[in-house]
């Protein structure tokens, strides 16, 4: 089979607001073979660059938009698709978004073949089943540790075993301002429910600042600090590492877009748990890569996603299978676009777990009515050409 067509849907909620919600916009990814068969994916990146990244004309050897490799690639095996994320790389190197861009490409061909075969993804990718994960509910801090209580007592009373708390104010005022939203957030939850806490980069490489907090954390009894510098501030990762305390604290990885970034944050970052996005790290083919070398150091994976049940389903397929890594990030405040996506939501069961479904691909149906009313009219024009529109 060879790919014979690649169309991005650009779906958008009618107010963006400016927050840390990443799950406002969305950009969907629909392959077609040439015998019909068909597999959706999405990217977690800006929309419009990321189409850009697909049909922007060359500019050289290295810097091919997307569709010079894609399009008629055959695809026949998993370890095709494998082999086209080699040949975007090489093709589009210094395109420096090409590898989100990638990402709901091969999501959408792991969804495609899943189809072509009749199995679930995690079967093709080499798991024999798939582990129920413990769902965490991931939103944001509140305004306000009051809000940010109130957020926890409504995980409680939802069923979960755990929440993780992130962005909003934290970090951004004092030392005191934060600990109270920890406190806040573990009152919410009560002694027994996992905490974690997302620091979101905001304290680029200051490890003085980030150490400040760790004593609430423990006391807390915080299972993660999550990104508290910037992904490439390795240093500042392996010393906040040797911290006393904070030996098996650190969580980061969510802006890897490809698996060697990831890599060097459990090698020289020293990270207790690595967190991927399929969505941005190329794709279910890379992150499977992350997942396997995670196994081999005994770093815990966690999946991140924060958007639609597509997006949830593709980002538990590369650790399916690995019975040791069992926290699954489980988004509680999606928009809209997201929250409406599929035909079907896929939801902790009774015991807060979240078991994929024993489906073809991801196991996900798409809503096109959503598509059609979130759906963003999109059009580039290269001089006088129009290079890609949204149909």
């Amino acid at each position: 089979m060879k790919i014979a067509n690649v169309e991005f849907h650009y779906l958008a909620d009618d107010v963006i607001r400016d927050i840390g919600d990443g799950s406002q916009d969305a950009l969907l990814v629909h392959v077609t073979m040439d015998d019909g068969i068909e597999g959706w994916g999405e990217c977690e990146a800006a929309p419009l660059v990321s189409i850009a990244a697909w049909c922007c004309p060359m500019s050289h050897l290295a810097c091919k938009p997307l569709q010079a490799s894609v399009l008629g690639f055959e695809i026949n095996e998993p370890k095709d698709i494998y082999a086209l994320s080699d040949v975007v790389r090489r093709n589009s190197f210094d395109l420096l978004q090409a590898d989100h861009t990638l990402s709901g490409i091969d999501i959408a061909l792991w969804d495609m073949l899943g189809h072509k075969f009749g199995e679930p993804v995690w079967k093709l990718l080499g798991y024999r089943r798939a582990f129920p994960k413990v769902a965490y509910a991931s939103q944001l801090f509140g305004d306000t540790p009051q809000q940010t209580y109130e957020k926890a007592v409504r995980s409680r009373k939802d069923g979960f075993r755990a929440a993780k708390f992130g962005w909003g104010p934290f970090g951004l005022g004092t030392v005191e301002e934060d600990c109270q939203h920890i406190a806040a957030a573990r009152e919410g939850l009560g002694p027994d429910l996992a905490l974690m806490v997302d620091a979101g980069t905001v304290w680029k490489d200051d490890v003085s600042r980030a150490q400040a907090v760790v004593p609430k954390l423990l006391e807390c009894n915080v299972v993660w600090l999550e990104e508290p510098f910037a992904s490439g501030a390795l240093k500042a990762y392996a010393e906040l590492a040797a911290t006393p305390g904070c030996e098996r604290l650190l969580a980061a990885g969510e802006g890897s877009h490809n698996p060697d970034m990831a890599y060097n944050l459990m090698d020289f970052g020293r990270l207790a748990f690595i967190q991927i996005d399929t969505g941005r790290i190329g794709g279910i083919s890379s992150a499977k890569q992350v997942a396997d070398y995670a196994s081999q150091t005994g770093t815990t994976y966690v999946n991140h996603t924060f958007t639609t049940s597509l997006a949830l389903s593709a980002s538990i397929q590369p650790f399916a299978g690995l019975e040791d890594s069992r926290w699954c990030e489980f988004p509680v405040e999606s928009a809209p676009p997201s929250r409406l996506l599929t035909k079907i939501r896929i939801l902790p069961d009774a015991n807060g777990e979240v078991i994929l479904p024993d489906a073809p691909g991801l196991g996900v149906e798409i809503n096109l009515e959503t598509i059609a009313r979130y759906g963003r009219k999109v059009e580039i024009h290269y001089e006088d050409k129009t290079i890609w529109s949204a149909k």
